[in-house]
């Protein structure tokens, strides 16, 4: 008896569900479950390639292999990822990359322009390794994880990586904000930790500024179409360079993203209607 009813209860609310994602208004509902397929799918493409990553564990190309699975989520989404000044970002050559972090859609737009930076290494907090088999794979992809909670054990980790980046020219990728941005109009503090790398290393930052996501507001739940454009900037050399210089290197690179941030905001507003429902809109 009880199966029948909870097959019932069960019916009843996947019907509720599917209403409520098929309906053209915004809802919180439908809004969550739009995230909720990014982390679902990941979820999925990794459980089928994590064992094949191990005939080669940590491997850059298990990432890119991976990359080149999980960026259709797209479609979905239906996003148009533009990526400009990508030649900075194709040379062969090991460089710390960093970008301001306004969500996990971040990622996607790694996964869309993965093929053009070749070997890259993506730093990530060492909460994500739990998720498995997510982890678990990338993991085994050369993902780097670290304990943004301990700063000394972080920067050790990343030290680690210093060869890897140097000897396999492989890039690594950081968001130095730490933590998602939930400000329209200006960039957090960068931690150090990418740009003391960077020096240590001698290799150069290469900035990438990711556009505001004018077409999500949270608290309307909307989740529309929507383009994004990724600006590289100029490599920042740090040849010569102490980690005395990392105060004015960070301070300098987060000037120069932070300009060009507000340069894209105001190109994506000039291209939007007056009414359109985002805060950015009325900046």
């Amino acid at each position: 008896m009880w199966d029948k009813v909870f097959l019932v209860i069960l019916v009843m609310v996947l019907t509720y569900i599917s209403k409520k994602i098929i309906k053209r208004e915004p809802n919180r509902i439908k809004f969550y479950c739009y995230y909720f397929i990014f982390y679902i799918y990941g979820i999925f493409v990794s459980s089928i390639v994590w064992p094949f990553f191990l005939f080669n564990p940590k491997s850059v190309k298990n990432a890119q292999f991976g990359a080149n699975l999980l960026k259709h989520v797209t479609k979905i989404y239906g996003l148009q990822w533009q990526l400009r000044n990508g030649d900075i970002l194709a040379e062969d050559r090991g460089a710390v990359i960093v970008s301001n972090h306004q969500s996990s859609l971040d990622v996607l737009g790694m996964f869309n322009i993965w093929n053009i930076i070749g070997n890259l290494a993506p730093v990530a907090k060492k909460e994500i390794f739990y998720i498995w088999p997510f982890g678990l794979a990338a993991y085994l992809a050369g993902v780097v994880f670290i304990d943004r909670r301990n700063s000394k054990g972080a920067y050790q980790t990343l030290q680690k990586t210093t060869d890897v980046m140097v000897k396999n020219k492989t890039k690594l990728w950081l968001f130095p904000e730490g933590t998602r941005n939930k400000c329209y109009d200006k960039m957090l503090p960068f931690k150090k930790g990418a740009f003391a790398i960077a020096v240590a290393a001698q290799k150069p930052i290469i900035p990438v500024v990711f556009s505001p996501y004018y077409f999500i507001n949270e608290k309307k739940y909307i989740f529309n179409k929507g383009h994004i454009v990724m600006q590289c900037l100029e490599p920042v050399s740090t040849e010569g360079l102490t980690a005395d210089d990392v105060p004015e290197l960070i301070r300098r690179v987060h000037s120069q993203m932070e300009k060009t941030y507000k340069e894209l905001t105001k190109e994506i507003v000039s291209s939007l209607p007056s009414d359109y429902p985002h805060p950015i809109v009325n900046m």
